[in-house]
């Protein structure tokens, strides 16, 4: 029996009579890891999330007067992607015998068997004791089968490890109704997918946590030796103080979270579109472009990942094809800095400037994908924006740029302007918020200040 079945019992009791049963599990690294979770657990403090700016970020954004630029350098064609690069996703089939739980993976329906068993395992005592006696219920099920059908899912989708994070909380919140054992049938599966987690107690409530070697912003986290531990469920809320759990790691599970997203998730597509514009000099430009809801749904789920996260992810490519279709048509045969100030033009003036505390209430860099579909937008949206259409459609070297309380680019280009030197290379200034000004212009207020950081573009 499980610890389902515990009832009256005493911890000791089910012990006792379940020693035999339990004296040896199908994984080796279970029997010494069950003993240890019987050991005193510890009271941790919980540290803030760090914050992303050191200063808010102005609620207002300067303008210039709009100047046509010289026509310098050769001229650009735009090489669109061939129908082949912009790939149909594929559809990941439900087998017949697994309809029991079936579940809606943004978008794509995937099913996983999940042995009865393993239902049965139950968080009583509200304690270290009820911990323990979920992992022993957990270890001596067959649960095997399922963690090869998480593996096929991840490789059927292509799921990075936020991916991979959510389809193992979305499972886990399918196969029990309480939050306590969800989370920590969730520390049990990640564990045994070699991902470091812990899971702890605060006010007779399980806290999961899982290792980032990266920072999570706004998001209370726990020290272990060098390691820290997210708490992500929490993620812009303050509401944990401490919490009590074990030192030690699960054997082998030594696996950080990356929430990097290098390669987009292979989603089923629910295409959409949408129409961008702006003016210059009088003349009206008008982009349409298609996209994926389920792309944008996923990507709404991210916590605050650093920089490099949502700089080097790549755009939808249908995205991408259409919206470089309609730029082609506009910047085709024009000399390189006439093409690219227009392509700094559209991002300065297709979008209404607004900061995130006023639009979500709370700090959110917005993925490429994401700045496209919403209305407005503030200086590191639009930053990655331009950074990944440059990089894109013209193989520009690119680097964010970020100060005390704002975030600009600079380009790899031999033109003139207000520049920066990194690693031995000059970059020009060139700032997607700074309302019709050139590539080589920076915002009058930054032009003295050095930068805090550079973002790498790989």
């Amino acid at each position: 029996m499980c610890a389902a079945s515990l009832g009256a019992e005493s911890f000791a009791d089910f012990k006792t009579a379940q020693a035999k049963s339990f004296a040896k599990y199908a994984d080796p690294r279970d029997n010494g890891f069950d003993a240890y979770l019987k050991e005193q657990f510890k009271e941790y403090k919980a540290y803030g999330g760090t914050a992303l700016y050191e200063e808010p970020k102005p609620k207002n954004i300067e303008a210039t007067k709009y100047e046509p630029v010289a026509a310098l350098g050769p001229k650009v064609f735009i090489t669109l992607p061939s129908s082949q690069e912009v790939v149909q996703e594929k559809k990941p089939l439900i087998s017949e015998e697994k309809q029991e739980s079936v579940l809606d993976f943004y978008g794509t329906t995937l099913a996983f068997h999940i042995n009865d068993k393993l239902k049965k395992a139950n968080f009583s005592p509200q304690t270290q004791e009820g911990i323990a006696a979920f992992f022993a219920c957990l270890a001596a099920s067959e649960y095997k089968s399922l963690l090869m059908d998480i593996n096929a899912a991840k490789e059927e989708l292509g799921l990075s490890d936020w991916g991979v994070y959510l389809l193992v909380t979305k499972l886990s919140q399918k196969a029990y109704e309480k939050e306590d054992a969800a989370n920590l049938f969730a520390w049990f599966i990640f564990n045994k997918l070699g991902y470091n987690a812990k899971v702890g107690l605060a006010n007779k409530h399980i806290v999961l946590m899982l290792h980032s070697q990266k920072e999570i912003y706004d998001t209370p986290n726990f020290r272990f030796g060098d390691k820290k531990f997210y708490v992500i469920s929490q993620y812009a809320k303050a509401n944990i103080n401490s919490v009590y759990t074990y030192e030690k790691s699960y054997p082998n599970a030594t696996k950080a979270l990356d929430l990097s997203l290098k390669k987009l998730p292979n989603l089923k597509e629910k295409q959409m579109s949408k129409t961008l514009r702006f003016t210059q000099e009088g003349k009206l430009f008008e982009f349409g472009y298609v996209y994926n809801q389920n792309m944008l749904d996923f990507m709404a789920t991210y916590p605050q990942a650093d920089y490099e996260t949502y700089f080097n992810a790549p755009l939808d490519a249908k995205s991408y094809a259409s919206l470089a279709q309609g730029l082609k048509k506009e910047i085709d045969g024009k000399n390189a800095s006439v093409a690219l100030n227009f392509v700094l033009g559209f991002v300065q003036n297709a979008f209404i400037y607004e900061v995130d505390l006023e639009q979500f209430g709370r700090e959110k860099v917005m993925f490429a994908q994401e700045t496209l579909f919403y209305d407005k937008s503030d200086c590191e949206d639009r930053s990655v924006l331009f950074a990944i259409l440059v990089k894109e459609l013209f193989g520009v070297g690119v680097i964010g740029v970020k100060y005390k309380n704002h975030m600009a680019t600079a380009l790899h280009i031999p033109l003139q302007g207000e520049s920066i030197n990194v690693a031995g290379k000059k970059f020009v200034i060139a700032d997607p918020t700074y309302i019709n000004a050139s590539v080589g212009q920076s915002m009058p207020k930054y032009r003295s200040q050095r930068p805090e950081s550079f973002i790498i573009i790989k």
